[in-house]
């Protein structure tokens, strides 16, 4: 891979997991535009894991203090607010890691250039945003049941273009709850899956590090957070203010486009 390619991709990834537009399917979309060719499956497995690593990272990082106040409330092994929201989270993550366990080779082969199912489901996400973007204000916790159906809609989000924060922020807001806390369950409830699927992947030996493949990581992963920092933070902001359904235009429009370049290929 190529040095600015993957400052490029790296950037896509940290702007996109936290912006309400689909990181994977502008991922796909930025190697098709790009012409990006990656060595090998091992090289392409282990580029995907240092991005994934690095918005992870950044969200730890913005999330911090609530991070912090979790492992309090975990730990002083009362069935307190904190410990309510950690299994909570815990809980919506079950449909993720069940879709990821027993049909991760299925969704893999659809990782591979099928640029009009990415604008058929980019425009899908859009749908979402425009509904949740004119939903009323509420000041609602994330329930019980809550968790459970944006643990759905995240392992729906498994699929190349679903925007995975676009898909749980949108169906916990359409379920009644404050925007605010919808933005912050659906951030953390992110990074246990994100780390599982890097020990996954680090545990079946697919990944191979080569040497000459240093540079890119490295700037990969630079760019990826740097940018995943300020995506995460502004996207916080936006969804206070109900702007998601901004961004819906902006996923029609590519969903669109992707289609159409699909056909014309």
């Amino acid at each position: 891979m190529e040095t600015l390619d993957a400052f490029i991709l790296g950037c896509i990834q940290g702007l996109t997991e936290f912006l309400p537009v689909s990181s994977s399917g502008h991922i796909e979309l930025g190697k098709a535009v790009l012409g990006t060719e990656i060595a090998s499956q091992e090289e392409n497995l282990l580029f995907t894991v240092v991005v994934h690593f690095a918005t992870a990272l950044s969200t730890i990082i913005v999330f911090r203090k609530d991070i912090i106040e979790l492992l309090k409330g975990l730990l002083s092994f009362q069935w307190n607010e904190e410990s309510q929201f950690a299994f909570k989270i815990a809980l919506s993550m079950i449909p993720a890691v069940f879709i990821g366990l027993f049909f991760e080779d299925y969704l893999e082969s659809l990782f591979e250039g099928r640029v009009i199912l990415v604008g058929f489901m980019l425009i899908v996400t859009g749908l979402l945003l425009f509904l949740a973007g004119r939903a009323k204000l509420t000041g609602k916790d994330v329930g019980w049941k809550d968790a459970v159906i944006i643990g759905v809609s995240q392992a729906i989000a498994m699929l190349p273009g679903v925007s995975r924060s676009g898909a749980t922020i949108s169906t916990s807001v359409l379920l009644g709850n404050d925007r605010t806390k919808a933005a912050r369950f659906s951030f953390l409830m992110v990074v246990p899956l994100i780390f599982g699927k890097i020990a996954k992947d680090i545990l079946s030996g697919d990944i191979v590090m080569e040497s000459q493949s240093s540079i890119p990581l490295v700037i990969g992963f630079a760019a990826a957070f740097v940018t995943g920092l300020l995506a995460c933070t502004w996207m916080i902001a936006l969804v206070k203010k109900a702007k998601l359904h901004y961004f819906s235009y902006y996923c029609f429009a590519v969903g669109l486009i992707a289609i159409v370049a699909g056909l014309m290929q």
